[in-house]
């Protein structure tokens, strides 16, 4: 298996939107390009990486072609990109390595051990969700922080007139009402009410990485799984993150 990609900064920025949630995960290669689906070592998230071949340099692979790296590790090595490089990956069977080239001013060549893959890819949740809303990366990252100030858990509340974010904690509260003709919002479609409440620092571990003026779809459903997804460059990435049982 060996692919390539023109700018190796885009593809950091992808691998570091996995790694922001996942220690380690398995590429599957294919002529349709790489995927990743994997839950994050608490199994109370996941996350779904798909990458199409038209986005890729080169894409060569016989059949399918698996790959499990240490995302932290592989995050580090790509974190070495400059300005204006490209990225080769080449799979070494023999080696049990993983061949990565950047090519620039100079040639550089990284070499990483592949893992044991121990799991199979796990299956995407079927949520039947009530609530859609679609906005600006940015304008969620920065609804959260506000919530990271006060409190290990956001509430979030959706119905037909826009979304509500709460949290609560020995500092204080927030109370952040957004309408769905405010112009953070793109569109919000809703049945009912949909009210969850979730983990601050996953939330935040899985927006962090959407550019700030890319659309975001968030779904809901009343105390179900969310569903983030937005796209780098022509990646998507979809996250899952279970929610946490209000005590009130």
């Amino acid at each position: 298996m060996q692919f390539a990609v023109k700018d190796a900064r885009f593809f950091k920025s992808c691998v570091d939107a996995i790694a922001n949630l996942v220690d380690e995960g398995s590429f599957e290669a294919t002529k349709d390009g790489l995927h990743l689906r994997t839950m994050d070592p608490s199994q109370i998230a996941m996350v779904d990486f798909k990458l199409p071949a038209s986005a890729l340099q080169k894409m060569e692979v016989d059949g399918k072609a698996s790959v499990t790296l240490n995302l932290a590790d592989f995050s580090k090595v790509l974190a070495r990109t400059r300005s204006d490089e490209s990225l080769d990956v080449l799979l070494d069977e023999k080696e049990s390595k993983l061949h990565m080239t950047f090519s620039g001013d100079s040639k550089r060549v990284f070499k990483m051990p592949l893992l044991d893959a121990n799991t199979t890819m796990p299956k995407e949740p079927n949520v039947p969700f009530d609530a859609t809303i679609k906005m600006k990366g940015g304008a969620l990252k920065a609804m959260l922080q506000d919530a990271g100030m006060l409190s290990s858990h956001v509430i979030f509340s959706i119905d037909e007139s826009g979304m509500t974010l709460e949290a609560k904690g020995d500092s204080g509260d927030l109370h952040s009402e957004t309408t769905k003709d405010s112009g953070l919002m793109a569109s919000i479609t809703a049945k009912g009410k949909s009210r969850a409440m979730f983990p601050y620092e996953y939330l935040n571990d899985i927006a962090k990485a959407c550019p700030d003026d890319s659309a975001l779809e968030l779904c809901m459903k009343s105390d179900a799984p969310v569903r983030i997804s937005y796209a780098i460059g022509d990646a998507q990435l979809t996250y899952y993150l279970a929610p946490r049982v209000e005590n009130e």
